[in-house]
C-alpha cells in the first residue's frame, strides 16, 4: 500500500499539486514576515492606532482595579454585558484621551529628563520593600507586566508627559478672590420663604376606582405584579477549614518532618552587589569597549560607585552607586549570577561579564553565609502546616467520596453527606439573590438553575467556592416566576390609583389657590379660607434638611422679589403639590472661607475647564472607532 502511495505520488498531477500548496505555504509565510499586521485598532487618531495590545493592558487594569474594589460581587456584576460594554467604552475613551495629550504634548515639546524617571521609578511605593526601593521588587514588577527596563522607562516617561502636560492645563487655572467670595457668598446665602402644602392624603376621602379601573391598570403594569422564581435548596457544605481531625499531630511526626525536609529551612547563602552596565542594544563593539574601559579605570584605583552613577546605564540602581541589595541564586540573568558567585572575597570585582541586558561589571559588597533555621523557631509553624496538611488530605478524600456518592445516589444527599461527615442542609423557598452563603456564588446559582438539577431534580457536581471549599445542591422545590392574580392584588392597585388620582387633585387644588393669589389674596388669605397651614422659614439654607428639596430648590430658582413676594407652584417627589413665597434673599453678613472650601470650588472650577479642554481638543482631532469596536460594546 505504501508503495501505491509513493508511485502515485512522483506522477505529474501530484507534483503539481504538491508544488500549488508549497507556493501557498511560502507566500503564506513571507506575507508573515513582510506583510502588515491585520488586527484592527480599537481607535485611530490623527493617523496613530490604539492596538489592541494598548487596550487589553488598559481594559485589564481596569478590572483588576474594580476586583479590588467590589471582591467577590465583581463576578456578579462582570456577568451584566451591558455594564462590561460601559467598562469597555470607557477604557476606550481614556485611551483616546491619552493619545490626544501625547500628540499635543509633543506638539509643544514637553518632556521629561532621565532625572525625572529615576526619581519617580525610586519613589513608587509599588518597587520599595519597608519603605526602601527595592531593584529585585523594580524588576519582578515590570516584568509581571510584560516589561523591559527600557520599555518601562518609555512608558512612565510617556505617561509623566502628559501629567506635564494635565498640570500646565490646571495649574494656569485660578480663581479670582471675588469669584472666590461670590461663590462662597452664593452658597451661605439664606432665603426666607413662606409656604403651605396641598396633602394629597387630605384628598383621598371619597375618591372612587372602578373595577374596570383596576383591571386596566392590572393589564397595562403586569410586570409590577410578578411574584419571582423562588427555589429551595438542599446542600452539602465541605470546608477543610471546619474539618475536625481524627488524631493531632505528634510532636514525633513535627520532628520527623523537619528532619525529611530539611532544606527548606536552610536560609541559602546570599551576596549583596553593584554593577555598571554598559546597554549594548545599538552598538555591541562600543558598548564592549567602553566596559573594557571602565574595567581599566577601576583596576588603576577609580570608586566603583562614582562611575556607576556617571556611566552605568541602569538608570535605577546607578543613583546608589550601582547598588542591585541582596540576591540569590535563580533570580538573575544566568551569566551575570555564575560570575557574582565567582567573586570570593568582600570588595572582588569581575570581568566585563555579558548578559542580556548588555556588559555589566559587577562588585562583591557583602556576603551572608548559608544558615539553618532552629527546630524550636519553626516547630509551632510546622505543626499548623501538618494540621492543614492533614485536613486538605481529609478533604479531598471525603470531596472523592461525596462526589461519587452523589452522582451514583443522584435522588438524594444523604449518603453522599455521611461520606462527608457532614449535615445536609436546607433553605426555605427564597428567590435567586436571596441564597446564603455559600450557595450566592455564581457558579453554585448557576448549577441551580440547570435543567439537570432544577427539572431533572438530580443531585450536581462537587462544585467548588474556595480553596479546599466544595458544595453539592439538589433542589427540592420549585416556584417559577408568575404574575400574581388580579385578585391577589387588586386592592394595591387600588390604593395605587386613589393615591394618583389624589396627587392629581392636590396639584390642580394647588393651580387653583395660585391663581388666587395672582389675582390678589394673600397667601396666608388662601390659606386659611381651606384650612391649610402656612410654613415659615425665616432663613432656609441650601442644604436644608427640615424642607422638602423640592421645595429648596425652586426657592433658590426664584427671582429676587422687588416688593412683593414672588409665587410659585411646586409639585413635591411624594405626589403632594406646595406653593412657595419667597419674600427676601438675605446675603450671607460676614463670608466665611475655609481651605476646604477654596480647594473645592476651586478644584471644580479646574475640572470643568479640563473638561472643556478635552472636549475641544477630540473636536480638533480626526478621531475614529471602527464600527467592529463599536458593535462589540
Amino acid at each position: 500500500m505504501l508503495e501505491k502511495i509513493r508511485e502515485g505520488s512522483q506522477g505529474p498531477a501530484a507534483k503539481i499539486i504538491l508544488g500549488a500548496v508549497i507556493l501557498s505555504f511560502a507566500l503564506a509565510g513571507i506575507g508573515g514576515y513582510l506583510g502588515q499586521t491585520t488586527e484592527q485598532p480599537v481607535a485611530e487618531v490623527n493617523g496613530v492606532k490604539i492596538s489592541q495590545t494598548e487596550f487589553s493592558r488598559a481594559y485589564q487594569n481596569e478590572r483588576n482595579r474594580l476586583e479590588q474594589q467590589f471582591g467577590e460581587y465583581f463576578a456578579q456584576i462582570a456577568a451584566d454585558p451591558n455594564y462590561m460594554a460601559q467598562i469597555r467604552q470607557g477604557v476606550i475613551d481614556r485611551l483616546v484621551q491619552q493619545e490626544l495629550q501625547t500628540q499635543l504634548a509633543a506638539e509643544l515639546g514637553l518632556r521629561v529628563s532621565d532625572e525625572s524617571v529615576r526619581k519617580a521609578i525610586l519613589e513608587m511605593p509599588y518597587f520599595q520593600v519597608g519603605g526602601q526601593f527595592s531593584n529585585d521588587r523594580y524588576l519582578q514588577v515590570i516584568r509581571q507586566m510584560n516589561f523591559q527596563p527600557d520599555a518601562f522607562r518609555e512608558y512612565l516617561r510617556e505617561d509623566m508627559t502628559r501629567s506635564q502636560l494635565v498640570g500646565a492645563v490646571a495649574g494656569t487655572d485660578f480663581i479670582l478672590e471675588n469669584e472666590l467670595n461670590n461663590s462662597v457668598a452664593l452658597q451661605q446665602q439664606t432665603r426666607s420663604i413662606d409656604y403651605l402644602v396641598v396633602a394629597k392624603e387630605s384628598l383621598q376621602a371619597g375618591i372612587e376606582v372602578t373595577e374596570q379601573e383596576i383591571a386596566d391598570y392590572y393589564e397595562l403594569n403586569q410586570p409590577q405584579f410578578l411574584a419571582p422564581e423562588q427555589v429551595s435548596v438542599s446542600y452539602i457544605d465541605l470546608n477543610a477549614a471546619t474539618l475536625t481531625l481524627d488524631s493531632s499531630v505528634s510532636e514525633e511526626d513535627i520532628k520527623a518532618y523537619y528532619d525529611q525536609n530539611s532544606a527548606q529551612y536552610v536560609e541559602p547563602e546570599k551576596r549583596r552587589v553593584s554593577h555598571i552596565l554598559i546597554d549594548n542594544s545599538e552598538d555591541d563593539d562600543a558598548a564592549k569597549a567602553k566596559a573594557e574601559e571602565l574595567l581599566a579605570q577601576l583596576q588603576n584605583g577609580a570608586d566603583f560607585a562614582e562611575l556607576a552613577e556617571s556611566s552605568s546605564d541602569d538608570i535605577v540602581s546607578a543613583e546608589m552607586g550601582g547598588d542591585l541589595d541582596w540576591i540569590e541564586r535563580d533570580m538573575m540573568d544566568p551569566a551575570f549570577e555564575d560570575a557574582t558567585y565567582a567573586l570570593e572575597s568582600k570588595g572582588d570585582i569581575s570581568d566585563v561579564v555579558e548578559s542580556e541586558f548588555g556588559y555589566h561589571i559587577i562588585k562583591l559588597t557583602d556576603i551572608q553565609t548559608q544558615q539553618v533555621k532552629p527546630y524550636a523557631d519553626v516547630k509551632d509553624e510546622l505543626r499548623a502546616e501538618l494540621e492543614r496538611t492533614k485536613k486538605i488530605n481529609a478533604f479531598y478524600e471525603k470531596q472523592t467520596q461525596m462526589g461519587e456518592l452523589a452522582f451514583e445516589i443522584s435522588d438524594t444527599l444523604i449518603d453522599a453527606a455521611e461520606a462527608a461527615g457532614v449535615e445536609v442542609q436546607k433553605t426555605e423557598l427564597v428567590t435567586r439573590n436571596a441564597l446564603p452563603e455559600p450557595l450566592n456564588n455564581p457558579q453554585v446559582v448557576t448549577a441551580i438553575f440547570s435543567p439537570e438539577v432544577l427539572e431533572d431534580r438530580m443531585n450536581s457536581e462537587v462544585i467548588e467556592v474556595g480553596d479546599e471549599h466544595a458544595v453539592v445542591v439538589r433542589v427540592n422545590d420549585h416556584k417559577a416566576a408568575t404574575t400574581k392574580a388580579l385578585v391577589d392584588v387588586s386592592e394595591q392597585i387600588k390604593a395605587t390609583l386613589v393615591s394618583q388620582k389624589a396627587s392629581e387633585l392636590a396639584k390642580e387644588k394647588a393651580r387653583t389657590l395660585y391663581a388666587e393669589i395672582e389675582a390678589g389674596k394673600s397667601l396666608n388669605e388662601v390659606a386659611q379660607a381651606e384650612g391649610l397651614t402656612v410654613r415659615q422659614e425665616a432663613a432656609l439654607a441650601r442644604q436644608a434638611y427640615t424642607v422638602s428639596p423640592a421645595i429648596v430648590q425652586q426657592a433658590f430658582k426664584m427671582a429676587h422679589p422687588q416688593g412683593a413676594p414672588e409665587v410659585e407652584v411646586v409639585d413635591l417627589n411624594n405626589g403632594d403639590a406646595a406653593i412657595v413665597a419667597l419674600k427676601a434673599v438675605n446675603p450671607a453678613t460676614e463670608v466665611e472661607i475655609n481651605e476646604q472650601q477654596k480647594q473645592n470650588i476651586t478644584m471644580a472650577q479646574v475640572n470643568k475647564n479640563y473638561m472643556v479642554f478635552i472636549a475641544a481638543l477630540k473636536a480638533q482631532a480626526e478621531v475614529q472607532v471602527p464600527q467592529a469596536t463599536q458593535a462589540a460594546e
